[in-house]
């Protein structure tokens, strides 16, 4: 009995024979995978940036080149001249269009952001019947297309012998806008009531509360309202072409195209003067996102988190 069963102990207490452990696959560390996903962010950051950039760099590029070379696509010039920003200035009136433009543009921004704050102002602060329904019809005429009141506001100022002035191009903002009315009153939703009711027991009037404390506090979505505004007003084309007739009044969209059907289409073909009128034309409206480009984002993103 034994000598049978040695063996079947034996066979019990041997060691069981298993297979070598095959080593792990290597995992990339968190810290690589995030270092690659900034690299994949940036490059797709980048190349959307030169999508964007580089149409300006190359009217800027053209800008500096005699006629021949203009659409030649080099970013560097072969001949380098200062030439076409000395002639622009003798085959048009860029000045007065710039004057013009300026007009327009400061008075339509100061109007539209002072109106649309009281509108905004009326709508968040004081409680009446029918504020809601009042709102939402605010906001409806968002959704009318420009082409369906052209030809009814181009009759209005015709009536009140406007046509052919710059009034039209800025007088029409002193009645608000829809969405900067909206804009504002979500901004002003969401600064505390109590501080006007302090106001008020401390014996300020509406008007003081409006523009002592709420305006004040709101700074960051008067400017986005403000560079819209200033953004829309200056690259306006749509209503100088219907209100405007002599050159004299034109403003810096209105004068580019007049210079566009004048050298680009009309023969001439000196596409060096339209790309440095161009380039005349945009460069205020970059300097002013320079300029207030801090306030611009501060007032996006406390906008964005009101309401």
């Amino acid at each position: 009995m034994t000598a049978v069963g040695a063996p079947q102990e034996r066979a019990e207490l041997a060691p069981l024979v298993t297979e070598p452990e095959r080593p792990a696959p290597a995992r990339r560390s968190p810290r690589r995978r995030g270092r690659m996903a900034s690299w994949l962010l940036y490059a797709a950051l980048a190349a959307v940036t030169v999508a964007f950039v580089y149409p300006f760099v190359w009217l800027v590029s053209a800008s500096f080149k005699p006629r021949s070379e203009v659409f030649d696509n080099k970013l560097i010039p072969d001949t380098f001249t200062l030439d076409n920003y000395v002639q622009v200035w003798h085959e048009a009136p860029m000045a007065l269009w710039l004057l013009n433009t300026v007009i327009v543009t400061v008075l339509a921004t100061a109007a539209v952001t002072v109106s649309s704050a009281m509108v905004a102002w009326g709508f968040s602060y004081f409680r009446f019947r029918g504020r809601g329904p009042l709102f939402g019809l605010v906001l409806a005429t968002m959704m009318l297309p420009g082409a369906v009141t052209m030809i009814p506001t181009y009759l209005i100022w015709n009536s009140l012998g406007q046509v052919g002035t710059l009034t039209p191009l800025w007088a029409q903002n002193l009645f608000g806008s829809a969405f900067y009315i909206f804009l504002l009153r979500q901004f002003f939703l969401g600064l505390p009531r109590e501080l006007f009711e302090a106001a008020r027991m401390d014996g300020a009037n509406q008007w003081q509360v409006f523009t002592r404390i709420a305006l004040p506090l709101t700074r960051p979505a008067l400017v986005v309202t403000a560079l819209f505004e200033f953004q829309a007003a200056w690259t306006d084309l749509m209503r100088p072409l219907i209100y405007l007739r002599d050159s004299s009044t034109f403003t810096i969209p209105r004068g580019l195209k007049a210079m566009l059907d004048q050298f680009g289409f009309g023969g001439e073909w000196h596409w060096e003067i339209v790309v440095t009128a161009s380039v005349i034309a945009t460069v205020p409206m970059i300097v002013l996102f320079f300029l207030g480009q801090r306030h611009f984002v501060e007032g996006i993103a406390t906008t964005g988190s009101k309401g």
